[in-house]
């Protein structure tokens, strides 16, 4: 690739007798929609958290924007620019919309957030702008546990905007998401891609929005980087077909 954002080379991570990730590379181009697959338990979450600095790495290389973080703690790396999404999600459910945003600002010297730190104004302009976006402005003001799953879903998205991360990791957008929301999810997604110019990379299991979403796709099975491509080169990749489509 011309300009990797994310560069993970021979990374392994085993906890006990158990190997997750063995000897993984792959790359997120700048700027790409880049996606992972694989069955259950084949090491694609283990691999984020790994990335993003959840536990170390038993060996090999994470870069970041040209820099080396396999020893950096989690704040760390997220004040480099890049920030992940969970399976569940995590948003302070007894306040409403506007406040989780605010809250969820960071202190990257150079975000705009960080700027405005001192005018409460204008980060709940920001907010609001953001809530726009992904489709929740009409929400605002309502206690976010009172959302439904996919709104707040659509809600950690914003939250992750707010800080204006250079890459954003997504741990399974769709799932557990009313299919009638799924489209405005992907929607939002690429976007947040194309206008905002941020690189995403996204763990998911639903295969018409992984094949439909992204450029470039990994495929793990049993801890072991299997194949990579484009959508049409995966789906027609005997390999996993056997290991993970075929069964789908």
């Amino acid at each position: 690739m011309s300009d990797p954002i994310i560069n993970v080379e021979n990374v392994s991570k085993s906890y006990g007798g158990v190997h997750a990730n063995v000897d993984i590379t792959m790359q997120v181009e700048r700027g790409s929609i880049t996606g992972i697959i694989g069955p259950n338990g084949c090491g694609k979450t283990t691999l984020f958290n790994s990335i993003v600095g959840y536990h170390p790495i038993d060996q090999g290389s994470i870069q970041f924007d040209g820099q080396e973080i396999s020893k950096l703690r989690v704040g760390d790396i997220a004040r480099l620019g890049m920030l992940r999404t969970f399976q569940q999600t995590r948003i302070y459910s007894k306040m409403d919309c506007v406040d989780n945003m605010q809250i969820s600002v960071s202190h990257r010297p150079d975000s705009k957030s960080s700027i405005f730190a001192s005018r409460k104004g204008e980060i709940r302009d920001r907010a609001e702008h953001l809530l726009e976006f992904v489709g929740l402005y009409s929400k605002r003001n309502l206690i976010s546990g009172d959302l439904s799953f996919g709104q707040q879903k659509l809600l950690e998205l914003a939250m992750a905007l707010m800080n204006e991360p250079k890459a954003l990791l997504l741990d399974e957008p769709t799932a557990g998401i009313n299919p009638t929301l799924i489209n405005g999810l992907i929607d939002r997604l690429r976007r947040a891609n194309e206008e905002l110019g941020i690189t995403l990379c996204v763990i998911e299991h639903n295969m018409r929005v992984i094949m439909n979403l992204a450029s470039h796709i990994y495929c793990l099975s049993n801890g072991h980087m299997l194949a990579d491509g484009k959508p049409a080169e995966l789906q027609n990749d005997q390999r996993v077909i056997d290991a993970y489509l075929g069964g789908h």
